[in-house]
């Protein structure tokens, strides 16, 4: 990878964490956003599967409930 500012470096990470899973809020209080949307109105492209995969995770936990 090659990066030109360190501008680059933090969107390369917050984009990584995001894609592995980790919460928009950890991210956003990483990079030091006010608050999350800003972080999600930044990243939103990045999380398309997010209501799916939300789905899915009530899903198994439902069912470990029973």
């Amino acid at each position: 990878m090659n990066f030109d500012s360190f501008h680059d470096l933090r969107h390369t990470h917050a984009t990584l964490l995001l894609k592995g899973g980790v919460h928009p809020k950890i991210v956003s209080e990483r990079l030091g956003h006010a608050n999350n949307g800003i972080t999600l109105d930044t990243y939103s492209h990045i999380l398309p599967g997010l209501q799916e995969r939300m789905v899915a995770r009530s899903s198994d936990l439902a069912s470990m409930g029973r």
